[in-house]
C-alpha cells in the first residue's frame, strides 16, 4: 500500500503503540532544507492507506514519536529547535511547544517503560528530557561533540537510553546521572541511528554513514559482534523487530530497505525492499501485525506492506 505525502518528503514514521491500524509521518518541504513541515496522522485500512488529519508546522519536522500515556497524541521534532506536541482531538495546533535547542532537533523518542517523559537530540550536539507537563526541560546533556542524530530508550530499564552522534560515537545514559556511563565509538565515521534489541537489554544496533549496519553487545563494545554489509549508501534509520530477537529493519540513502537476520552465520539479508525513487528515512514495524513494515521517503510516499 502507498500513501502519497504529495509537497512533503517524509523523515519519519511510527506506527501507534495502541491501535494496530494507526500510523504517524514526520514530514518537510523542499527535503527539509527549507519551508514548512507536517505530521501525517493516518489510517492503515483493507483497501488503502487513509489521512485521518494532519498539522502544518513553520520549519520542517525530522521525527515524531507517539505517546506512551495518550494514545491522541504524539510528538514532533523541527528544524527550528522546537519540539511540539500534539492532541488528534484539537486540530490546527500544537497542545505544547518547547523551544529550548539552538539547532535542528533531529530525533524525539516516548520512554517506553515509565511513559512519562521523552528525549530528544539536536544538532546543538545537546540532550533534553522532557515531560508533557511541563513548558521547561527536566534534563540536559552536552557531551557529544557533533550533531546528536539519534536518541533512543530502552525497552528494559527505566532510566536508561543511548544517543548516536556524528562525532562516531555512542553513548548509553542513565536520566538520573549527569554523564554517560557508556562511550564507544560505533562507526568510523558520522553514527546517524541506532535502536535497542526488544528481547537482550545489552544489544544494540547501529548505522552509519561507512554503510553498515553493526550489532554491539554493551557488556564489551571494543568490536561489534556482527557487521552487517550490503547498503550502498549511508544507513539513516534502524529498527529491531517487536517480533524477533534476530530481525534488523535499515533505511538509506541508496533508496532501500533492508530487513537483516542476525542469527544467521552468513548472508543476512532477508529480504529487499526496493519501490522507493529516493531516500528512505523512515522505517518501522508494526507491533500488533507481526511482519507488517512501514517505510517513508524523499519521493513523497509512504509504504505499508508485509515481510
Amino acid at each position: 500500500m502507498v500513501f502519497r505525502t504529495a509537497g512533503f518528503q517524509g523523515y519519519a514514521v511510527e506506527f501507534s503503540p495502541f491501535f494496530e491500524q494507526r500510523l504517524a509521518c514526520a514530514s518537510a518541504a523542499n527535503f527539509g532544507i527549507a519551508g514548512n513541515g507536517r505530521l501525517w496522522a493516518m489510517t492503515v485500512a483493507p483497501n488503502g492507506i487513509v489521512a485521518n488529519c494532519f498539522y502544518d508546522t513553520q520549519d520542517g519536522l525530522f521525527d515524531c514519536a507517539w505517546s506512551e500515556i495518550n494514545e491522541n497524541q504524539l510528538v514532533a521534532s523541527s528544524g527550528d529547535g522546537s519540539i511540539k506536541l500534539f492532541d488528534l482531538n484539537l486540530p490546527n495546533f500544537p497542545i505544547l511547544n518547547l523551544h529550548e535547542h539552538t539547532r535542528e532537533v533531529f530525533s524525539v523518542k516516548w520512554n517506553l517503560v515509565r511513559k512519562d517523559t521523552f528525549v530528544s537530540g539536536s544538532w546543538d550536539h545537546q540532550i533534553k528530557l522532557w515531560s508533557p507537563e511541563s513548558n521547561n526541560s527536566l534534563m540536559t546533556w552536552k557531551e557529544h561533540t557533533n550533531c546528536v542524530y539519534q536518541t533512543v530508550w530502552s525497552p528494559h530499564v527505566t532510566e536508561r537510553f543511548a544517543s548516536a552522534s556524528g562525532d562516531s560515537t555512542c553513548k548509553i545514559w542513565d536520566v538520573r546521572a549527569p554523564r554517560s556511563s557508556t562511550t564507544f565509538r560505533a562507526h568510523a565515521s558520522e553514527t546517524l541511528a541506532l535502536d535497542w534489541n526488544k528481547y537482550d537489554p545489552n544489544c544494540v544496533v547501529t548505522a552509519g554513514v561507512d554503510h553498515a549496519v553493526r550489532v554491539w553487545d554493551l557488556r564489551n563494545t571494543s568490536k561489534e559482534v556482527l557487521a552487517l554489509r550490503g547498503h550502498e549508501y549511508a544507513v539513516r534509520r534502524v529498527k529491531c523487530s517487536p517480533h524477533s530477537k534476530t530481525v534488523v529493519a535499515s533505511a538509506s540513502y541508496d533508496m532501500t530497505m533492508r530487513v537483516w537476520d542476525t542469527s544467521r552465520n552468513f548472508n543476512n539479508l532477508v529480504q529487499m525492499h526496493d519501490a522507493h525513487t529516493e531516500f528512505v528515512l523512515g522505517v518501522d514495524f508494526n507491533m500488533f501485525v507481526a511482519g507488517q513494515v512501514a517505510t517513508c521517503a524523499w519521493d513523497e510516499t509512504v509504504h505499508v506492506f508485509g515481510l
